[in-house]
């Protein structure tokens, strides 16, 4: 296990130009599973690629296990990586695909055996060792590429995107894995994805990018209670944080907050007219759509998420006395969009 270390690592591929990860400074935990998360062109695998070693970076240090590894080698950094496609051989037998890192590293050949069975033993496919990847399912493929990184023993796992492949069932059964596995091996992992749901199930912490910038880092309890900013309280949750401009603050509160006003203790309660258009039934919940029956907030559109029990039922166009509790509200300073302390709101 090791630490890994950014400090000030930038990257910019045309001059002039903003940079596609701009002073990026993060430390891992040793054996934590540490996720990179962001929308397309966030900066995360790019920010991923230099810590491999497959980008150069423009300036700052990449430190793992204390040692600089800015201008080293990949193999030098005793790092293994699984990519999107899996990489496999199509050639070459599970085993092969598995050996195939120790081969290239000259380990002694009566060394491939146990370890490649040690690998292959820790994420059951025992006996898929014969088989060529095209027999294989793509969460048996996935299991290979983690076998393949594994059998080197690394100091760091990369991740990049090894999920997005497969189709949602499949995902959760593999995310399942991943997680087991991690349990198993403790090595520390840093992961990329554009898949909250994926951030939020496999991360310790989450590192949340935009535009090459890191907005936050913490636990998924924080990032998604305590979003530093409008970005990431829009970014994580589906559907994402209610935002409504006031005055000088911007108050922010989560779907599932907005209830009914009957079901919130009035003492406990920030109340509003719901005016509700139509809603979306998805069986364990049902999420209702409308806007605030307000001119103060130029009916602003706002989204309730209701669970299935709460058996109310609203007629569209009418308007219903809807409430959040007042701890779940959150405020941004309207001007930087970023966290801002508890404010009394105007319309208590």
């Amino acid at each position: 296990m090791a630490v890994v270390e950014t400090k000030g690592l930038t990257k910019v591929f045309k001059k002039g130009e903003l940079g596609a990860v701009n002073d990026v400074n993060l430390t891992t935990q040793e054996g934590e599973f540490l996720v990179f998360l962001g929308p397309s062109g966030s900066g995360k695998t790019t920010l991923l690629r230099m810590i491999a070693g497959l980008e150069t970076p423009t300036s700052g240090q990449i430190l793992i296990g204390g040692q600089d590894v800015t201008h080293l080698s990949p193999r030098e950094r005793r790092i293994a990586m699984v990519f999107q496609s899996y990489a496999l051989y199509p050639h070459l037998t599970v085993y092969k695909n598995i050996a195939f890192p120790l081969k290239a590293q000259r380990v002694p050949k009566e060394q491939h055996k146990p370890k490649v069975e040690w690998a292959a033993g820790l994420l059951g496919i025992e006996k898929l060792l014969h088989r060529k990847p095209r027999e294989l399912s793509g969460g048996e493929r996935q299991r290979v590429a983690l076998a393949r990184a594994i059998v080197r023993e690394p100091t760091v796992f990369l991740l990049d995107e090894p999920l997005s492949n497969l189709d949602a069932k499949l995902r959760t059964s593999a995310r399942e894995e991943l997680e087991q596995f991690h349990a198993r091996v403790k090595t520390t992992t840093i992961y990329v994805t554009h898949d909250q749901v994926e951030a939020m199930a496999l991360g310790d912490r989450v590192v949340v990018l935009h535009q090459g910038v890191v907005r936050q880092i913490g636990t998924p309890k924080e990032v998604y209670d305590d979003p530093a900013d409008t970005f990431v309280a829009t970014f994580l949750g589906s559907p994402a944080m209610n935002l409504i401009p006031q005055e000088k603050d911007i108050v922010g509160f989560r779907p599932e907050h907005l209830l009914p006003a009957s079901l919130i203790s009035p003492d406990q309660r920030v109340s509003m007219h719901f005016h509700f258009s139509h809603e979306e039934y998805l069986g364990a919940e049902r999420i209702l759509y409308g806007s605030l029956a307000d001119k103060r907030f130029e009916a602003k559109d706002v989204i309730s998420r209701l669970p299935s029990r709460v058996e109310a039922s609203f007629a569209p166009g009418s308007i219903v006395e809807f409430a959040v509790p007042r701890n779940e509200l959150k405020f941004f300073d309207r001007a930087t969009e970023k966290r801002a302390a508890p404010r009394v709101v105007s319309w208590q």
